[in-house]
């Protein structure tokens, strides 16, 4: 199994998520994640998808957004030349003897702890999977009690090929 990451543009309408989703149901395709957002046009969202299948299902995935009436644009967002981020919320169960490990642990990762209780903490985490994954593995000593996570946000690196699509 193969995986893509697709960045669509839509028509900020009612109901497009519903359609898009729908495509996916109704065909059998594979959604890992998918993150949604305003651009900085109000009436233009952005929609990261990560799919899996293989190559042809993919290909026929691309080509099946395309059609569908709010989408403005797709890209596939290649690896090589696209930045991509993931947030993470996580809840360890930590007691004040065991604090101090999972805090020293957050910091060697660049993560931030944002709230504090006397059981526990919330860590709240980005960065690309493998991080977030190699993160949440050397936790594995502590209990974690819940994960909270937002899938892919990507975009295409550099200032060229940016679409500005035009919506009445």
């Amino acid at each position: 199994m193969n995986k893509k990451v697709f960045s669509l543009l839509v028509e900020n309408n009612a109901g497009v998520l519903s359609r898009i989703s729908g495509l996916f149901s109704r065909r059998g395709y594979s959604i890992e994640s998918i993150t949604a957002g305003v651009t900085a046009d109000e009436k233009i969202s952005r929609i990261t998808i990560v799919a899996s299948g293989e190559d042809e299902v993919l290909d026929q995935i691309e080509k099946q957004l395309a059609k569908l009436v709010d989408v403005c644009d797709i890209r596939e967002l290649k690896p090589e030349s696209s930045v991509y981020r993931e947030l993470a919320l996580i809840k360890v169960k930590a007691g004040a003897s065991e604090r101090e490990g999972v805090i020293s642990l957050a910091n060697v990762f660049r993560a931030n702890i944002i709230d504090v209780s006397a059981e526990g903490l919330v860590i709240e985490m980005t960065g690309n999977q493998d991080k977030i994954a190699a993160f949440i593995n050397l936790l594995s000593g502590y209990e974690i009690l819940e994960i909270a996570r937002t899938g892919i946000a990507g975009l295409r690196r550099g200032t060229e090929d940016i679409v500005y699509p035009k919506v009445d």
